[in-house]
């Protein structure tokens, strides 16, 4: 399998379920975790790429900036312990999502 087809299938299996849990987690726990909201704002960046690809269908977009800087205000993709099972599936995904798009 390609690595241009695993990110796609990855990007299938959570892009709509990123795109409804994001704002709801930055909704709700952008107060307590005000860093949410750079990966709101990174995560918008990466989903108008992605939805400008076609999904990654014919394309890879690019993507490395959006990646690089969800990293570093995530700490990895490191979950805070006061957060909700919400938090953690984005961070979850995203993390899916980073290590398809960089094999």
């Amino acid at each position: 399998m390609s690595d241009m087809q695993i990110f796609r299938e990855t990007v299938e299996k959570h892009l709509e379920t990123l795109q409804l849990y994001v704002p709801i987690v930055a909704r709700v726990h952008g107060m307590e975790h005000p860093e949410f909201h750079e990966v709101k704002k990174q995560c918008d960046a990466l989903f108008e790429k992605i939805n400008a690809a076609d999904g990654g269908a014919t394309n890879l977009p690019d993507l490395k900036d959006e990646f690089a800087a969800l990293r570093a205000v995530t700490r990895g993709y490191e979950v805070p312990a006061d957060t909700c099972e919400s938090y953690e599936a984005v961070y979850a995904m995203l993390a899916e999502l980073d290590q398809a798009y960089s094999r």
